[in-house]
C-alpha cells in the first residue's frame, strides 16, 4: 500500500475528527446565544451532531458508488461501539447497569439493527426507507424530549446520556471557550465560524476517508465492505470511543453505555436514513447476511445487560474486545 493512500485516510479522519469537533462547539454556542433550551441542544445539535464523521463518510461513500463503505461504516462502528469501545470501557472501569430507561433503549438498540437486517434482506436503503428511519429518529427525539421535560424518574434516555458523554469530555462548552467568549455580533459569527469551518473539515475529511478507503481496497485487493466495516467504521467512531472512556473512567457507568446506545441508535435512524434520502444505496448481500446478523447478535447481548442490570465487569470487557479480534479475524481475507 502506497504512501499517499495511508496519508489520504490518516488525513481524512483527522479532518472529520477534528471538523466534528468544531461543528458541534459552534452550533452549541450559537443555539445558546439564541435561547435554544439545552435540553433541545443536546438531543439534537450534540446528538446528531457526534455523528457527523459517520454521515459524511457514508453520504459520500453511496454518491461515490461505494454502498460497501457506506452501510459498512455505519453497520461495523455498531458493531465496534458494543465490543471494543464497551469492552475497553469495563476493562477500565466495571460498568453496572441500573436505569430504566437505559433498558427501555436497549430494546430500540435491537429492533433497529433487526430494522436494517430486513432491509437488507428486502429492500434497497431508497429514499422511502431513509424517510421512514429518519421520521423514527425524530419520534424518539420527541419522546425522550417529553421524558427528561417531565423528569421521569428511571432515568434519563440514551440520547441525553450521549450529549453528557460528549459535554463531559468538553467542561467549557457551554459559556466557555473561544467560541463563547465576548458578547454581541462578535460573539455570534465566531461561532458561525466555528460552525461552518467545522462543517468544510468534515466534508473535505470524509472525501479523503472514502478516496482513501476505496483506494486501500484496490491496492491490497479486499473488498471495500470489509475495509467500510473495519478501518473506516473504527475511524469514524474515535469520538464514541474517548467520550465513553472519560466517562467510564469517571465511574459514569450509565453515560458510558448511554453514549453507546444512544450512538447505535442515531447511527442506523439518523446516519442511514439521511444517505438514504440524499444517496439511495443498497445494502451489499455480505452485510445483509452476515455483519447485520452480527450487529443483531452482539445488540441483543448489549440488550441482555441493560435489562438483567449485570454487572459489565473486566472479564466480560475482555470478552468483548476478544470478541471484536475474532469479528474482525472472520471477516478480514486470508
Amino acid at each position: 500500500m502506497d504512501m499517499d493512500t495511508i496519508l489520504l485516510i490518516l488525513g481524512g479522519l483527522v479532518l472529520l475528527v477534528v471538523g466534528g469537533e468544531f461543528l458541534v462547539r459552534g452550533a452549541v454556542q450559537l443555539a445558546e446565544r439564541m435561547g435554544v433550551s439545552p435540553l433541545l441542544i443536546g438531543l439534537t445539535l450534540v446528538g446528531f451532531g457526534t455523528s457527523t464523521p459517520e454521515l459524511v463518510t457514508s453520504v459520500q461513500a453511496s454518491l461515490m458508488g461505494s454502498p460497501g463503505i457506506a452501510v459498512g461504516n455505519v453497520v461495523g462502528s455498531n458493531i465496534a461501539n458494543i465490543l471494543l469501545i464497551l469492552g475497553i470501557s469495563a476493562l477500565l472501569t466495571p460498568i453496572v447497569v441500573g436505569s430504566a430507561a437505559l433498558k427501555r433503549d436497549g430494546g430500540l438498540v435491537v429492533a433497529t439493527a433487526v430494522m436494517l437486517m430486513v432491509v437488507g434482506w428486502t429492500l434497497e436503503l431508497d429514499r422511502l426507507v431513509g424517510a421512514v428511519f429518519v421520521a423514527g429518529l425524530v419520534a424518539y427525539i420527541v419522546h425522550a424530549w417529553r421524558q427528561e421535560r417531565t423528569g421521569a424518574p428511571d432515568g434519563h434516555p440514551s440520547a441525553i446520556e450521549k450529549a453528557a458523554a460528549f459535554e463531559g469530555t468538553h467542561p467549557n462548552l457551554h459559556n466557555g471557550g473561544a467560541a463563547a467568549q465576548g458578547a454581541g455580533t462578535g460573539a455570534v459569527v465566531l461561532s458561525v465560524a466555528f460552525a461552518v469551518g467545522g462543517l468544510v473539515l468534515v466534508v473535505f475529511g470524509g472525501s479523503l476517508l472514502v478516496e482513501g478507503a476505496v483506494g486501500m481496497a484496490r491496492t491490497l485487493g479486499i473488498s471495500e465492505t470489509v475495509i467500510g466495516l473495519t478501518i473506516v467504521a473504527v475511524g469514524t467512531s474515535m469520538p464514541e470511543l474517548v467520550t465513553s472512556i472519560v466517562a467510564a473512567a469517571r465511574r459514569q457507568a450509565d453515560v458510558a453505555l448511554g453514549n453507546i446506545l444512544g450512538s447505535n441508535i442515531y447511527n442506523i435512524l439518523g446516519i442511514l436514513g439521511v444517505t438514504g434520502l440524499i444517496a439511495p444505496t443498497v445494502v451489499p448481500p455480505e452485510i445483509a447476511n452476515f455483519d447485520a446478523l452480527v450487529m443483531v447478535g452482539v445488540s441483543l447481548l448489549l440488550f441482555a445487560f441493560a435489562w438483567t442490570g449485570l454487572r459489565i465487569g473486566r472479564r466480560e470487557g475482555a470478552a468483548l474486545v476478544s470478541g471484536y479480534v475474532l469479528y474482525v479475524w472472520w471477516i478480514w481475507p486470508a
